[in-house]
């Protein structure tokens, strides 16, 4: 994490610790403001569903450190394999087959797991430090705007967070681009930052 200077190591490790004790935390990625918790926690994860006022039975989208900490949670192999190797870090989140033990609050019971590497190496260096992959879900209460600084946080979300990490404004447009990849055929499931033209170059 060398891009990252002392100061901002510094907050990322106390947001770091937080997650560790279980906490939720708001931290910047390469899209927008994230909300998460470790997602080996389970009550942390109903602590973060309710903050969101998110639906039961969604599964919550994840963000890890890097390939190793992805192979915490889901396989990865053949043409997912190759994409993520071609465009992680970014914002592409690929629906993969979820490992044994994975949370039933992340995979809401389809067997699969969504996850990205993302570009921010803040976002990177905070999942590295919390020791496995985290919950990425958009900082806002369900159907609200998504925050792109740390300003534009819903006040009744912020109160419901055990930690804010201010990354200062994140690049927002659209967020990640999810797909999902049966044999060597590509399914955007959402159109996002990574056009489908561009998955389909690095599936190939």
């Amino acid at each position: 994490m060398e891009e990252l200077g002392a100061e901002i190591l510094e907050r990322v490790e106390a947001a770091a610790a937080v997650l560790r004790r279980g906490g939720i935390v708001v931290y910047p990625t390469d899209t927008l403001y994230a909300l998460g918790a470790r997602a080996d926690d389970a009550a942390a994860l109903e602590r973060l569903r309710r903050a969101k006022l998110r639906q039961e039975g969604k599964p919550l989208p994840l963000l890890a450190a890097d390939r190793d900490q992805v192979l915490l949670v889901a396989r990865l192999e053949g043409v997912a394999d190759r994409v993520a190797g071609r465009i992680w870090p970014g914002p592409l989140t690929l629906v993969l087959p979820a490992l044994p033990g994975v949370a039933a609050a992340v995979t809401a019971g389809t067997g699969t797991v969504g996850i990205r590497v993302p570009a921010s190496a803040v976002a990177r260096a905070l999942a590295a430090r919390a020791g496995f992959p985290l919950v990425s879900t958009s900082a806002n209460p369900a159907g609200g705007p998504a925050p792109s600084r740390v300003s534009e946080l819903a006040p009744a979300l912020r109160r419901q967070v055990d930690h804010v990490l201010d990354g200062g404004a994140t690049p927002g447009g659209p967020p990640s681009t999810v797909v999902r990849l049966d044999g060597e055929s590509v399914r955007v499931l959402r159109e996002g930052a990574i056009s489908p033209e561009a998955v389909a170059e690095a599936a190939r």
